[in-house]
Order: C-alpha cells, then sequence, then structure tokens
C-alpha cells in the first residue's frame, strides 16, 4: 500500500450558518417583549451601543452641566474648539469599514405630543379570591379559633372557590372540632361571592339558590339527584320521575343555568389579563388597506457619539481602538438584523393583507384559506422565515387586534358559488375562492346557522352539513361535529328546547 500527499481542487456547495445570521433568525423570531429583554441584554454588554431614548436624556444632561460649567468666555470657546477637533463624519466612518448606510444616526426627533405604547401605563392592582375572602371572615369572625380554621380553610380553596379538602383533613391540620369545622364552612358559605367553600357543583348552585331565596324542595331535589341529567338535557326522564310537566321543568332549568357554577373564576381570570403590543398597523387609506411597521414596538438603538470620539481622537489607543471597532461590528449587526426584521414582517404582512382583503372588507365569514408556503412563493423567502416572521407577532385593523397566524387556517373546498352571496357584499365582486373557504369561516356560519335555528327543533349535524352545501360549502357531518365542538356548541339533543 502506498502513501502519499497530493493536492486538489474541488467545488463544493453547503450551508454555513454564520453568527450574524444566526443572530438575524433568533431576532426575527422574537416577539416584542423577547427582543426587548435581548436588547436590554446587549446594551448591558456593549458599551457602544445605546438606545435613543436614554441618549437623548444624556445628552440634556450634558448640555446643562456645559451651561453651568461655563465661568468666561476663552473657557467656552476653548470648549467649542475641542468640540469641533472630536466632530466626525461617522457615515464616511461606517462606509469606510464596508458598512450599509442605515440608521446609526445619534439624535432622531420626537414629537413630544406622541403616545409611546409602555408597560407601565399596564399597571393595575387586582384582588385575589382568598384576599377577599379574608378581609370577609376578618370582619364576621368574632371566635379566634373560627378565625383560625376560616383562614386555613380559605387557603386550601382552588381557584373556583371549592373545597379541596374534606372535613376529616382539615381537622388533623387544625386539631378542632367536628362542631367548629361545620360550623366555620357554612359561615365561609355566607361570603361573597356566594358559591365558594362548596364540594359539589350541585351544593354550589344550591348555596346561590338559597341566598337568593329560592331554594324550593324541587329545586333542591333536582340539584343533588339529577345534576347529571341536567347537564345532558333529559328533560323528559326527569319530568316523569319527579312528576311535573316539562314546560315548568324547563322554566326552572333556565333558572339554574344563569347560576354560576364557578364563583371563584371572576378573580382567576383578572389575574390572566395580558396586554399585546402589535407589531403591525393595517389602516384603510383612500379605498385600500395600507401597512405600517409600529417603531414602538422595537428598540431604537444608535451607536453612541462619545465612543466615536474615542476611537478618532489623535491620542486614541491601538488597544482601545480594537475594542472600540469589535464592540461597533456587533452594535451595527445587531441594528441591521432589527431593521432586516421590520422589512420581513412588513413584506410577510402586506402580502397576507392583499391576500385576505376580502376579510378585512366584509368580515371572518370571507377569510381565505392560506399556508406558508403561497406567502413565501409572494414575497421570495422560504416557509420558515414566514413561520418565524408571524411567530408571536399581532396586527391591528380597523377589525380588531388579531395574532398575524390567523390568517393562516385550513379550510374546505367550496364550488365558487357565494358561500357569502347573500351577505351584502357588492355586486360584481367574485366570491368564488379557488383555495377553498377557511374553517374559522365556516365556524361562523355554523354559529350563524346554530343562533338562527328553532330552539324546540334544532338543526343536527347533517343538516348544517346539507345547508351549507347548498351555500357551496363541501363539508361532511364529522366535519360539522368537529367545529361545533370546537366552538364549545352543544349537540341537538342537548340544545333542544321544551
Amino acid at each position: 500500500m502506498h502513501l502519499s500527499y497530493d493536492l486538489k481542487i474541488e467545488q463544493s456547495q453547503k450551508l454555513v450558518m454564520t453568527p450574524e445570521l444566526i443572530q438575524a433568525i433568533r431576532i426575527l423570531q422574537f416577539n416584542t417583549q423577547e427582543l426587548d429583554m435581548y436588547v436590554q441584554e446587549e446594551l448591558m454588554t456593549n458599551p457602544v451601543l445605546e438606545q435613543a431614548e436614554a441618549a437623548d436624556r444624556q445628552r440634556e444632561a450634558a448640555a446643562e452641566d456645559a451651561v453651568d460649567g461655563i465661568t468666561d468666555r476663552d473657557s467656552a470657546e476653548s470648549t467649542d474648539n475641542r468640540s469641533d477637533d472630536l466632530d466626525i463624519d461617522w457615515k464616511e466612518y461606517i462606509k469606510d469599514r464596508q458598512y450599509d448606510d442605515i440608521s446609526y444616526r445619534s439624535h432622531e426627533f420626537k414629537d413630544p405630543d406622541r403616545q409611546e405604547n409602555s408597560y407601565e401605563q399596564y399597571t393595575a392592582s387586582s384582588e385575589m379570591l382568598s384576599e377577599h375572602l379574608m378581609i370577609q371572615l376578618d370582619i364576621t369572625a368574632k371566635d379566634p379559633e373560627i378565625l383560625r380554621v376560616g383562614e386555613y380553610i380559605i387557603e386550601s380553596l382552588d381557584d373556583n372557590g371549592y373545597m379541596t379538602l374534606t372535613r376529616e383533613e382539615i381537622a388533623a391540620a387544625t386539631g378542632s372540632a367536628p362542631q367548629t369545622i361545620e360550623k366555620t364552612v357554612k359561615l365561609i358559605q355566607t361570603f361573597d361571592p356566594y358559591g365558594v367553600g362548596a364540594e359539589t357543583l350541585g351544593e354550589c348552585l344550591m348555596i346561590q339558590m338559597r341566598a337568593a331565596g329560592m331554594l324550593d324542595e324541587i329545586y333542591e331535589h333536582l340539584l343533588t339527584e339529577y345534576i347529571d341529567d341536567i347537564a345532558a338535557n333529559r328533560l323528559q326522564k326527569i319530568a316523569k320521575q319527579i312528576s311535573i310537566t316539562t314546560e315548568d321543568l324547563q322554566h326552572r332549568i333556565d333558572v339554574i343555568r344563569m347560576l354560576e357554577p364557578k364563583p371563584g373564576r371572576e378573580f382567576a381570570a383578572k389575574n390572566d389579563t395580558r396586554y399585546v403590543i402589535p407589531d403591525v398597523f393595517v389602516e384603510y387609506i383612500e379605498d385600500d388597506y395600507v401597512v405600517a411597521i409600529n417603531d414602538d414596538s422595537a428598540p431604537n438603538l444608535m451607536v453612541s457619539a462619545f465612543y466615536q470620539s474615542l476611537m478618532t481622537g489623535d491620542d486614541a489607543d491601538a488597544e482601545l481602538t480594537e475594542y472600540l471597532t469589535a464592540r461597533l461590528n456587533s452594535a451595527v449587526r445587531l441594528i441591521k438584523s432589527i431593521d432586516q426584521r421590520k422589512q420581513t414582517i412588513w413584506k410577510v404582512v402586506d402580502a397576507v393583507v392583499k391576500y385576505q382583503k376580502d376579510f378585512f372588507r366584509y368580515g371572518s365569514k370571507h377569510l381565505k384559506t392560506l399556508t406558508l408556503k403561497q406567502i413565501a412563493d409572494e414575497v421570495g423567502i422560504h416557509e420558515s422565515t414566514v413561520s418565524r416572521a408571524v411567530n408571536g407577532k399581532y396586527l391591528q385593523s380597523p377589525r380588531g387586534v388579531f395574532e398575524i397566524k390567523y390568517f393562516f387556517s385550513s379550510g374546505v373546498t367550496s364550488r365558487g358559488t357565494a358561500a357569502g352571496n347573500s351577505s351584502g357584499r357588492k355586486k360584481g365582486h367574485d366570491s368564488s375562492n379557488a383555495a377553498g373557504i377557511s374553517s374559522v369561516s365556516v365556524k361562523d356560519f355554523i354559529k350563524e346557522l346554530v343562533g338562527s335555528e328553532d330552539p324546540k327543533h334544532p338543526y343536527s349535524d347533517q343538516d348544517m352539513a346539507e345547508m351549507l352545501k347548498a351555500k357551496g360549502i363541501s363539508i361532511s357531518r364529522r366535519t360539522v361535529a368537529k367545529y361545533r365542538d370546537e366552538m364549545q356548541i352543544l349537540s341537538s339533543s342537548r340544545r333542544k328546547r321544551y
């Protein structure tokens, strides 16, 4: 076997993920909050990078200090001369190092009357269920033992206000007598909101009816023995067993369904409030929809003028210049990535708005099926880039605020006749859609059919499938049932009224 060294030239193609590309991909997929956190970390580690608002405040403070520090005309002239020596053309500096001329400006005019989104605007104090009940306990409990046991019980309630412990478990934990525990539970069940402290749904509803003075033997019997049959709408069975008319039973069940099955969820919902800052605005201007990026959704970054002066001074240290150049490269990459993120999001949303123009004009019934590949082909980018551009991003339009992913949905085929011919669309508008009708639109049609049905003779899933087919929407009974379940609409047997 002969071993030897030789040289040869080959051509090959391979994908290289450079640090710049990795950073651009990460920044594109960040939502507003994640991008802000990432930028704050970069501001902490890169002295060359600063945020425009903070830089403006520092510049104003420096100007005030300079005015206060001037004691005579000579010192003022020397300060001006020194400032002139340090004033450089930063754009030329960037071009010399082969950077694109993008927004590296050190100052930008801002309208002082313009209102910007800020998380500080959305501060709120929400009362928790346990706090609400503790206040009532402190006012009503005279016995220290009841107060101690009541605090333990309240802390053990779930988010809906139901008991999670048995009487025996409470006795073992508190060492109190059964009579004291029972008395404390009864006291808590009189608190607002009515229904807290119950162990079962039937008990919760009976507490509310008792507080309203409506509880009688029939209601108590219904809530104790027939709660599952009521949920399944088996009214004929119940009426026969308790010997009342179906009409009277229907009236009583209507009253029961007006009660709150989860009395504590009002307080839990307050803690789940989330606020959204839209990344994109869609405005209706001159008979067309115009897309604009929300500049406040991304931090406004710039290169520090102070460090520019350090790099260009006559006594600039070589090692310092090398360090600052590296930091400058990092700052420029970040600014370019954020700018590229804005451009990519704008291109994607602009293509989506043009495709879904019927939605913005006529409503959700005219939302078309749309895939990532369609937008990727339209914009000329990869599907994964479209996915990153819409992930966690929001759009504000005249019809409300929507997550951009809302406009990408599967659907069903149509025959081209109006899924919306009867919806008041202007004459001459083409209601056909080769790509099909979005599942969101189909759900709206199903909801509309359920809302217009005779409660005593509700439409079955097969009935709705045939009615949708008459509108030009080809859909099976199973698909109708699937969409109905997703919208939490009951089946026809459970929607029927007597």
